[in-house]
């Protein structure tokens, strides 16, 4: 089978296309014809190996050779012990695991499939997993009269979380650069700052949520930019920032009647599936940037890095 593999962490042209054998999967396993794959910033930050978290499991070179970890496909085989999929079930997940989504076919874990339901494509349902379970756990608890924020609102799981405030009664500001200024505003965000020119800690208004996923600054500022009782939470970012909202986000927060932290994000079906079904109730609106062939998805990492890409970049390694 056709893979895009990468055996040194680098630019996007460290990636080359090779033929490599088709897995067989193992105990609790499912192999998978891979029919698309929704891109995160995750998968270029494991790409470039920096932040240096990306590098866990693999200090000097990946511990995965191929990217990829929402996939959608059609089950090709199952390992012993799997008992919720058949072959030829649609299915879609988050397969953080393995990875392995950028080739003609994927092995992932039984516990991170879901069956992909009548209505939602291959491609709509590629880029749901994880951005949906940042966003949904990322705003719970947002309600009317709520003042929240979004950093990196253009993106796959910013621009579902824009909707999501939005829907729930907040009055919802979006940061991003500025060539996204009118994708998020069209997502409903009432405020759309330019992080270039915009540093949200310094504006008047105290919000009650921030969701980071692009954290770079100090503990301090942040907590400048919550209103008092205001909840801050990031999701990736430089290592930098994680280490000091680790380690000072409790204590500056308890001080100043704030709360500060890293949003711990549940995976599995249960943390992505409810958004599906807004999805296609016509709640949310999904938003894939642009389609990719595998021997394009050197292309669609980089739109992703460089921050260019308007909600999900997809890769379809079959086509």
């Amino acid at each position: 089978m056709r893979a895009l593999v990468y055996d040194r962490y680098g630019p996007p042209d460290v990636l080359r296309l090779a033929d490599v054998p088709v897995p067989e999967p193992g105990p609790g396993q499912v192999l998978l014809e891979t029919e698309a794959v929704g891109l995160n910033l995750s998968d270029w930050e494991c790409l470039r190996g920096s932040p240096a978290y990306s590098r866990i499991g693999g200090l000097r070179r990946p511990a995965r050779r191929v990217l990829g970890s929402d996939v959608a496909g059609r089950v090709a085989a199952v390992g012993p012990g799997v008992t919720r999929f058949r072959v030829g079930d649609d299915v879609y997940g988050d397969n953080l695991a393995l990875k392995g989504g950028l080739a003609e076919c994927t092995l992932a874990r039984e516990s991170a499939l879901a069956l992909r339901p009548p209505g939602l494509s291959a491609v709509q349902a590629a880029a749901i997993p994880q951005p949906a379970a940042i966003a949904l756990q990322g705003v719970a608890g947002v309600g009317p009269g709520s003042r929240v924020l979004v950093n990196g609102a253009g993106g796959g799981a910013g621009s579902l979380a824009v909707q999501l405030a939005k829907a729930a009664g907040a009055h919802v500001t979006g940061v991003d650069n500025a060539g996204k200024a009118a994708f998020v505003a069209s997502l409903g965000a009432d405020e759309v700052l330019d992080h270039r020119v915009d540093d949200f800690t310094r504006t008047a208004a105290g919000y009650d949520l921030v969701l980071d996923l692009v954290a770079h600054r100090s503990v301090l500022a942040y907590r400048r930019a919550l209103a008092p009782g205001g909840r801050y939470r990031c999701v990736g970012g430089t290592t930098r920032a994680l280490l000091r909202v680790l380690v000072g986000g409790a204590v500056v927060g308890a001080a100043s009647g704030r709360r500060i932290g890293v949003l711990a994000v549940r995976e599995g079906p249960a943390a992505f599936t409810p958004m599906a079904d807004l999805c296609l109730a016509g709640s949310v609106r999904l938003h894939v940037h642009r389609e990719y062939r595998l021997d394009e998805a050197s292309a669609a990492l980089a739109d992703v890095g460089a921050g260019r890409a308007l909600g999900k970049a997809v890769v379809l390694p079959r086509a």
